[in-house]
């Protein structure tokens, strides 16, 4: 394999993880209000990821730094093209970090509230406009001769492009909310699981319009055999929550969130499987101006390089986070937050 190929499929892995992870935590970080009708239940949701969030971006800094040294082309074009629908998702996050740490600095009700609904806010928007950029990269830009993208912001408001983002706002709603049942007791946990089931209804319709479509502009054998993958993991996960627990109590949550996270991990793969080999396709010219794997990548020997470094720390990586999930791995109800 050419370490081209490789490094692209490097980078769609992270993003994959990126999207697996970062989708469960946007859609607790949504459904705080909906599922918390106190300030105890409220708390409890978000516990539920409160270890976890900021280790699950680093998800997406690795794909930004791996995209930057192996394919700097595709980098530049692409921050540049998408500087403010990049910027946006960079502000909301900032803005969902603080409300996590400023809502319990004071006791207020009206405080609470309100950073509850930043948290929202910096949960949404990210899914949105990251379902908004891949739809338009996967749709592709208009790019000079120098790949540079000369475009304007509303260029990206295509309603394929706006399908993506509603996608990807539904996907992950459905993804967080069979992850609060695996994390949660009580009533939080059958409130969950209800959501999920109606959430997921309208998740699976938006995906199935959305991935038929693309696969209709971009659809090769492994994006479609991808899909229709993605598809039955989704409807499986939603069929798990709904059967009942072996014990009797609760649902198959275990399962339902399998099928979700394997749901969103196909989705995200069927969208690179369709790509290949471009990086950034053109709708100007798009024999000539598109970005591919080979004119986008940087030299042979930084490939190289860096294939040697991911071999030595990316499992570091791996086996860190995934020991900070054996840890925190139980349930928690309101019983475990104090007055």
């Amino acid at each position: 394999m050419e370490l081209t190929t490789l490094w692209f499929l490097l980078i769609a892995g992270l993003f994959v993880g990126y999207f697996v992870l970062e989708g469960f935590d946007f859609g607790v970080g949504m459904l705080v209000p909906v599922l918390g009708r106190d300030d105890r239940e409220r708390r409890v949701v978000i516990n539920t990821i409160g270890p976890l969030w900021d280790g699950n971006e680093v998800w997406l800094i690795t794909a930004g730094g791996a995209m930057f040294a192996a394919f700097p082309e595709w980098y530049a074009s692409l921050f540049s093209g998408f500087y403010l629908p990049l910027l946006l998702i960079l502000l909301a996050l900032i803005l969902r970090g603080v409300a996590f740490d400023f809502r319990g600095k004071r006791p207020e009700a009206a405080w609470r509230r309100r950073w509850d609904w930043c948290i929202v806010f910096g949960s949404a928007v990210p899914a949105f406009v990251w379902g908004l950029v891949f739809a338009n990269v996967v749709r592709g830009v208009p790019l000079d001769a120098g790949h540079n993208h000369v475009g304007g912001v509303l260029d990206l408001l295509n309603p394929y492009a706006l399908l993506g983002g509603a996608t990807m706002v539904a996907l992950f709603l459905t993804h967080g909310a069979i992850f609060i049942a695996l994390k949660t007791s009580g009533d939080i946990r059958r409130r969950a699981n209800a959501l999920a089931g109606r959430a997921g209804i309208g998740a699976a319709a938006l995906a199935v319009l959305f991935l038929g479509l693309t696969l209709a502009h971009r659809g090769g054998t492994a994006a479609v055999v991808l899909s229709v993958l993605a598809a039955l993991c989704l409807v499986g996960g939603l069929i798990a929550n709904r059967l009942p627990a072996r014990g009797g109590e609760g649902r198959r949550e275990g399962w339902a969130f399998a099928g979700t996270a394997a749901a969103v991990a196909l989705a995200v793969a069927s969208l690179f499987a369709g790509l290949h080999p471009y990086v950034l396709p053109s709708t100007v010219e798009p024999a000539v101006n598109s970005l591919t794997v080979l004119n986008a990548a940087s030299s042979a020997y930084t490939l190289k390089i860096m294939s040697w470094v991911a071999v030595v720390f990316a499992p570091i990586v791996v086996l860190y986070q995934g020991w900070t999930y054996w840890v925190f791995r139980k349930r928690i109800g309101t019983q475990n937050i104090p007055e």
